[in-house]
């Protein structure tokens, strides 16, 4: 029985996919793969994060192009069928399926790792070929060149011995494997090759130099395709009740394409509606999934930007060079980030780095927890204290917390403009993330370099009460839990934020959502004294 070589694996998982609740038809990608296909730009190789939908997008095109039964069943419904190629190419070629992740079980040995994809298409091109059941083939390029045929290649998880770090002395070899079997060869009528990791690059080229590549940071062209937009979303948010277009928005938005359409993590989103509740379904598969793992290389130059990032501002930095598969683990900040991009980790769009989604802000949470992080870990695994005090209604306590915080070694903590303040009270508030769902200005989370003096900013945000704006509001979890309001003032008093959060009546969105206990927090930071001030009151 065929291993790679027209097999039915494609057929079944893709028709198990049109199966499921929540489908979304993405097989408008296939006409502009068709449109390759015996041309000089047949080699695609498309790197997205993993759960960005590749492997769906690869089992639509094997159980398209695959010659050996009828799928039209499965695409005359769908948006490929409207296309005037649609049954020029459909169930037209020979296909062969490769997975590179398929690993020897003992792991050791590079030959035979690379040996199993050889010997699987020549034993295929056999039984396939009976004029050829006789022949001896060394190499899988000779057995499929004596066919006298065309082939589509589909390959997916090409860099699987990159990002697991597997016999990283044969990562040349493996190169020149794939551009033996694929290049300039004339049985290729198409190589569509996905992967998380960019195609790696040595000398002053590369050996898969013939490929065109779409990746997370440069991907004109294909990049509505992986990943759901805005109203693939809503389309399917309307086949159930138990959640909310702004929910799913705030966990799992924040990517983007080339044109500014917002992207949402497709596997998150699926499983969020499939078990009714948002949270975080962010899955390790190794630790290149693991944000820690990527800031642990240069946390000393990360640390600030990471403090701006989970505040909600951007940080402005020019990123032009990837990560690839085969490079040296990043050490400086652009390394970093440009790795953070590629798998996911961190968006980057017109020159800004920022933190997706809050199924990422979990992640980053977390990590600033690790002891490396030194005192923003002490102060994140602290910052119950002060959550703590707030209930109390200790005022003098909250304000000596964030007097110390004020006080650190960190320079993102020295009060210069309304966005270091914040940065304070967001980490000094950090564990009640697990209490609340925190709103702050959206005017904050502009570009880190359009900042404004203290109690200088212009207010346009989320949450905005219809009579003015409130600096952070915080919406309980549990209904045993207070509701928090709090507002920031600088060379005033606490008790004129307490009073501007009684005239803007910023207590009108808690309500909304029936929450009838509410403490409101006036916090003020004396410039020249260099002195925090806080009063906390019950709002009848």
């Amino acid at each position: 029985m065929a291993v790679c070589l027209n097999t039915k694996s494609a057929l079944i998982l893709y028709q198990e996919l049109l199966n499921s609740e929540y489908f979304v038809d993405k097989s408008g990608i296939i006409e502009k793969i068709s449109k390759r296909i015996r041309t000089n730009t047949k080699y695609v190789c498309i790197t997205k994060p993993r759960r960005f939908g590749k492997t769906s997008i690869l089992n639509m095109l094997g159980a398209y192009y695959c010659k050996t039964y009828d799928a039209r069943a499965l695409f005359d419904n769908l948006d490929v069928s409207k296309a005037e190629t649609y049954t020029t190419h459909l169930n037209k070629y020979n296909v062969i399926n490769l997975c590179l992740s398929e690993i020897p079980l003992d792991r050791s040995c590079y030959t035979d790792y690379l040996a199993q994809f050889n010997n699987a298409i020549i034993n295929d091109i056999r039984e396939a070929y009976p004029a050829l059941q006789d022949k001896e083939f060394e190499k899988a390029s000779d057995a499929l060149t004596a066919t006298g045929d065309e082939f589509i290649f589909i390959i997916d998880e090409w860099d699987y011995i990159f990002s697991h770090e597997l016999y990283p002395e044969h990562d040349s070899d493996f190169l020149e494997f794939l551009r033996n079997l694929l290049k300039d060869k004339p049985y290729v009528a198409l190589t569509y090759m996905t992967g998380v990791l960019p195609l790696k690059k040595y000398s002053t080229g590369s050996a898969l130099n013939m490929f065109k590549e779409y990746t997370m940071l440069k991907d004109p062209f294909f990049d509505k395709y992986f990943g759901f937009t805005e109203e693939e979303v809503d389309m399917l948010c309307q086949k159930q009740a138990a959640l909310s277009m702004a929910e799913i928005r705030d966990w799992y938005n924040g990517y983007q394409t080339k044109n500014g359409a917002r992207l949402y993590n497709p596997r998150s989103v699926i499983c969020a509606l499939e078990d009714e509740t948002c949270q975080s379904y962010w899955t390790r598969t190794g630790r290149m999934d693991e944000v820690l793992f990527f800031l642990k290389y240069n946390i000393g130059e990360v640390r600030d930007d990471v403090v701006k990032m989970i505040n909600g501002t951007p940080v402005n930095i020019e990123i032009n060079k990837e990560y690839s598969a085969g490079q040296e683990h990043p050490a400086s900040k652009k390394d970093i980030y440009a790795a953070m991009v590629i798998y996911g980790l961190l968006s980057y769009c017109d020159g800004e780095l920022r933190i997706p989604n809050k199924e990422l802000m979990l992640e980053f949470e977390n990590a600033l927890e690790d002891d490396d992080f030194g005192y923003v870990a002490e102060l994140v695994k602290n910052s119950n204290e002060v959550l703590n005090a707030t209930w109390a209604k200790q005022g003098d306590v909250v304000a000596s917390y964030l007097h110390n915080i004020h006080n650190s070694e960190l320079p993102i903590l020295k009060y210069n403009d309304e966005n270091s303040l914040s940065c304070v009270v967001t980490l000094a508030y950090l564990s009640a993330r697990n209490n609340y769902r925190i709103e702050r200005e959206d005017s904050m989370r502009r570009s880190s370099n359009d900042v404004l003096p203290l109690d200088k900013t212009p207010r346009t945000s989320i949450s905005h009460t219809g009579k003015g704006f409130v600096d952070f509001i915080f919406y309980p979890r549990r209904q045993n839990l207070p509701g928090i309001i709090l507002e920031l003032k600088a060379d005033k008093s606490p008790a004129d934020a307490i009073a501007q959060i009684k005239e803007k009546e910023y207590n009108e969105k808690l309500e909304k959502e029936k929450v009838t206990h509410i403490l409101a927090v006036g916090l003020n930071y004396d410039t020249a004294q260099k002195e925090h001030k806080c009063i906390i009151e019950e709002l009848d």
